[in-house]
């Protein structure tokens, strides 16, 4: 699983011209799940995104998570973000999770997110979607869970 991740003061996604999802601050992560990702991937990005300290407090500019700094995270699935760009110019999805599989990852992320006492949003998954985001700082991550699974095994756990 796969996201990248904004550090926003607005967001919202807009779905045949009706607003799907909103927030006023947070972050916005587009989402991609691959297909060998599993329900520990989705509790280790839920993890990860409750618990990114990438929000400033006074002078201290990546201090707060997003539940200390106010704020509420809008979730889009997007597959794209798993593309694989290394060869050719036309980007391969062939790492993309199934549209069945990634939707009940996806699903089982916001619920996972939710659970972390979060505000979230979102918005629908597999639908055409304009997504409008206003980037704080610019602040801007990639949050992969692959490295966060290769990171506990070298911890050895």
């Amino acid at each position: 699983m796969i996201a990248v991740v904004q550090r926003v003061t607005e967001a919202q996604v807009i779905v045949e011209g009706r607003v799907v999802g909103h927030i006023d601050g947070g972050l916005v992560a587009l989402v991609a799940i691959h297909a060998t990702d599993t329900p520990d991937d989705v509790t280790w990005m839920a993890g990860k995104l409750a618990g990114l300290r990438i929000f400033r407090n006074g002078d201290k500019h990546f201090d707060f998570d997003v539940k200390l700094a106010g704020g509420a995270v809008l979730l889009v699935s997007n597959f794209t973000v798993a593309a694989a760009t290394r060869q050719g110019r036309r980007p391969s999805f062939d790492a993309a999770a199934s549209p069945e599989k990634g939707r009940a990852l996806f699903d089982a992320l916001v619920e996972a997110v939710r659970a972390q006492g979060l505000a979230v949003e979102t918005g629908v998954f597999g639908a055409d979607m304009s997504v409008t985001i206003v980037n704080d700082g610019p602040v801007t991550v990639i949050v992969d869970s692959a490295q966060g699974k290769k990171a506990r095994m070298d911890d050895g756990g």
